[in-house]
């Protein structure tokens, strides 16, 4: 996508203000002094077997996107894709159901939506959102000295492929749809509350490594990741160590070839769920130093209790957005 993009010729309003230009979650139309649309979608296919927990996550992983900006969203359209004859009635009521009761709990208005037949189940949302443009977080402002805050554990690509293999016990597939399904809310209202972000981002399909090392490279700066910091799923690191990965590792690791090193103390298994492709995973954010171990605080009081202190924002080091340790 990066290749067909890269001569795309498009016009923009003057009153755009996150556009195509960065790696942002979601785009930004300013109205007035004081308010901007945030815009984003994002739909897939299912990432676990129940029909309503997968409308759950997919839906909170659409709604991530305006949470990364510093927004709150407002309005939501279904996108869902359904295969010819191989999916029961009740199988897809129960996933606009899941998604229905996620959009409430984020006080998110559903408002239409559209319906394809396809080859393979997809399903997502389209979700507009308000903010203050004078405040909206960019993945691109990330500034020398800050701290790097993770607000939600790694290793839902390994999880979710030994799920597909038959392979994760049924507490472990509880755990990572519990954390899926965890709306990022309340971690973008705690981190507005403390204040002191700099720039944000939200992990997912890019993994933890791609989604950082963008808003470095976004940011004309070097991550430090302090891999020992990292909240990561237990049972993520035993499957890998058993070789359990997705392809989006691969495509993960060639996206940052060339820009980003790993110290050779740092196992195998370790960087394996560091560039592993995460589904509806936590906020990235940077914040000032000052204000890190009160986001922190603020993060495990509101439903994020994995939220951790990860890495620092370098000056730029060469041609390396990561340096991962």
């Amino acid at each position: 996508m990066h290749e067909a993009l890269s001569d795309l010729k498009i016009w923009q309003s003057s009153d755009v203000v996150i556009g195509i230009d960065t790696y942002d979650d979601a785009g930004v139309y300013r109205l007035d002094e004081k308010t901007a649309l945030v815009q984003t979608l994002d739909f897939f296919t299912p990432i676990v077997d129940d029909p309503y927990a997968f409308g759950q996550i997919a839906a909170a992983n659409a709604l991530s996107d305006i949470y990364a900006m510093g927004g709150r969203p407002v309005t939501a359209m279904n996108i869902l894709c359904v295969p010819v004859g191989d999916l029961a009635g009740e199988d897809v009521n129960r996933i606009l159901q899941g998604g229905a009761d996620k959009l409430k709990e984020a006080k998110c208005s559903l408002i239409g939506g559209h319906t394809v037949l396809d080859k393979e189940l997809k399903f997502g949302c389209s979700i507009t959102g308000l903010v203050d443009p004078r405040e909206v977080w960019s993945n691109a402002k990330a500034r020398v000295g800050d701290r790097l805050i993770l607000t939600k554990r790694l290793g839902i690509g390994i999880l979710t492929s030994a799920l597909k293999q038959g392979k994760l016990a049924d507490d472990g597939i509880a755990e990572i749809t519990r954390s899926m399904a965890t709306l990022n809310k309340s971690a973008c209202e705690a981190a507005r509350g403390v204040g002191g972000v700099s720039s944000a981002t939200d992990i997912t399909g890019f993994g933890f490594a791609g989604h950082a090392g963008m808003m470095a490279k976004a940011s004309g700066v070097t991550f430090r990741i302090e891999t020992a910091k990292l909240p990561l799923f237990p049972q993520a690191i035993a499957w890998a160590k058993k070789g359990v990965k997705t392809r989006g590792d691969r495509l993960n690791r060639e996206f940052l070839k060339g820009h980003y090193e790993t110290a050779p103390t740092v196992e195998t298994p370790i960087e394996d769920v560091v560039f592993d492709p995460q589904t509806s995973g936590g906020l990235l954010l940077a914040v000032s130093p000052d204000k890190a171990q009160a986001l922190i605080s603020a993060l495990k009081g509101v439903n994020a209790p994995a939220a951790a202190d990860v890495g620092e924002v370098l000056p730029r080091d060469r041609d390396l957005y990561l340096k991962i340790r």
